[in-house]
C-alpha cells in the first residue's frame, strides 16, 4: 500500500499474515466506511459493521463508496444473537444491579453490542471513537472485557514515528500514557510501564525496549514528591528480573539526545537512546505527543488502549480514514498476541 510507509506499513503487512475480525460500531461515519473499504480491499482484516444495512448503503452511495462485498453488516435488533448477548451481559452485570430489561435496552447501543462480540470471541477486536467520546468507547470495555489479570490499570499509548531516524528506534517511539490515566499513582505508573513494554514488543519487534521515565529533572537535579514517585517506580522495576532497560528520572533531551545524555546521565543505559517515553501525567503526555505531531511532522497513531483482556481501541474524533486503518491494523496485532 503506497500511502502507508514506515512502521505503519510494517504493521499492516504483519496484520495481513494472520487476519483478524475487527468490528466497527460507527457505520454512520463516512471516514469509518472509507477506512473499512481500504482494510477490506487490501485484505488487512475481516471487517464487521454494526448498523442498518439500508442506511449504510445509502451513505456509501451518497459518498461514492463502493462497499466491498467481504464486509459483513450486522443489524442489532434483527440479529439472532441479540437475545443471547442480552442474557450474557445480564449475567456479567447482575451483581452490579443490572436487570434483564436494562440489559436489553443497553445492548441496543452499537458500542455495547460490538464489545459483546469481542467478549464472546465473535470478533477479535473493536475500533470506535470517531463519533463517540473516549468514555463512551471504553466504558463498555471496562465493564465487559475488563483488565488483564496481572494489570490493574488500563492505559493508552501513541505510536509515534518522526522523520528524524537518529531518535528512538529508527524514529519510532511509544508515548504513554497520553489518553487515559490523569494523575497516575506509583502502582498505575508501574502498570503503564509494563503494558507499554508489551505494546512495544508487539509493534516494534526489531529493537530492545528502552524506557525513559520523564520528568523536568535528571538524576537529582531537582527534588519533590512527584519526582520521588518516578524514582520509586523505576527502582522497583529495576529490582525485578526484567529483559528491557529502564531509567529515570530523565528530562526529555537527556532521554533521546546522546550528547545531552553524556553530560547529564553518563552512566545510564537508557539516556540518549530511549524508545519508550513514560510521561508523569496525562497533561504532559497529551501535550507532548501533540507537540511532536504538529511541530515535528511526526506520525501519531492512537490513542491505543493497553491492559485489556482483548483489544478495544479508541479513535480521536479528529481522525481521518488513514488513522482508522492504522488503528485497525494495530488492533489486529494486539489480537495476534
Amino acid at each position: 500500500m503506497e500511502e502507508f510507509e514506515g512502521i505503519l506499513s510494517q504493521i499492516i503487512e504483519k496484520a495481513k499474515k494472520d487476519k483478524k475480525k475487527i468490528v466497527l460500531p460507527e457505520s454512520k461515519d463516512v471516514r469509518v466506511l472509507k477506512a473499512a473499504n481500504i482494510v477490506a480491499k487490501n485484505d488487512i482484516a475481516k471487517i464487521v459493521l454494526i448498523g442498518k444495512e439500508e442506511e449504510i448503503k445509502n451513505i456509501c452511495k451518497e459518498n461514492s463508496i463502493d462497499l466491498e462485498d467481504s464486509i459483513e453488516i450486522i443489524e442489532i435488533e434483527n440479529n439472532d444473537k441479540y437475545e443471547r448477548y442480552v442474557n450474557e451481559f445480564y449475567e456479567l452485570r447482575k451483581n452490579k444491579g443490572m436487570t434483564i430489561e436494562n440489559a436489553r435496552e443497553i445492548l441496543k447501543d452499537e458500542v455495547y453490542f460490538a464489545t459483546m462480540m469481542v467478549k464472546l470471541d465473535e470478533a477479535d477486536g473493536m475500533v470506535s471513537g470517531a463519533i463517540h467520546s473516549t468514555s463512551d468507547t471504553l466504558r463498555p470495555a471496562l465493564q465487559i472485557i475488563k483488565a488483564k489479570e496481572n494489570i490493574k490499570t488500563v492505559s493508552a499509548f501513541f505510536l509515534m514515528e518522526t522523520p528524524k531516524k537518529e531518535f528512538g528506534s529508527q524514529g519510532v517511539f511509544i508515548f504513554a500514557d497520553c489518553g487515559l490515566v490523569e494523575f497516575p499513582t506509583e502502582e498505575q505508573l508501574y502498570d503503564i510501564v509494563k503494558s507499554s513494554v508489551s505494546s512495544y514488543r508487539a509493534l516494534v519487534p526489531f529493537d530492545t525496549p528502552r524506557v525513559a521515565m520523564l520528568s523536568y529533572s535528571t538524576k537529582g537535579s531537582a527534588k519533590n514528591e512527584n519526582i520521588d514517585k518516578i524514582i520509586n517506580v523505576t527502582n522497583k522495576i529495576k529490582s525485578e528480573d526484567i529483559d528491557f532497560e529502564i531509567d529515570g528520572e530523565l528530562q526529555l533531551d537527556a532521554a533521546i539526545i546522546k550528547e545531552v545524555a553524556a553530560l547529564k546521565a553518563p552512566n545510564s543505559q537508557v539516556a540518549g537512546k530511549a524508545n519508550i517515553l513514560i510521561f508523569p501525567d496525562l497533561q504532559a503526555g497529551n501535550i507532548g505527543y501533540k507537540l511532536v505531531q504538529r511541530f515535528g511532522d511526526a506520525l501519531a497513531v492512537g490513542p491505543i488502549t493497553q491492559g485489556l483482556n482483548k483489544p478495544v481501541n479508541d479513535l480521536s474524533r479528529g481522525c481521518n480514514e488513514k488513522d482508522i486503518v492504522g488503528a485497525i491494523a494495530i488492533t489486529c496485532l494486539q489480537a495476534q498476541g
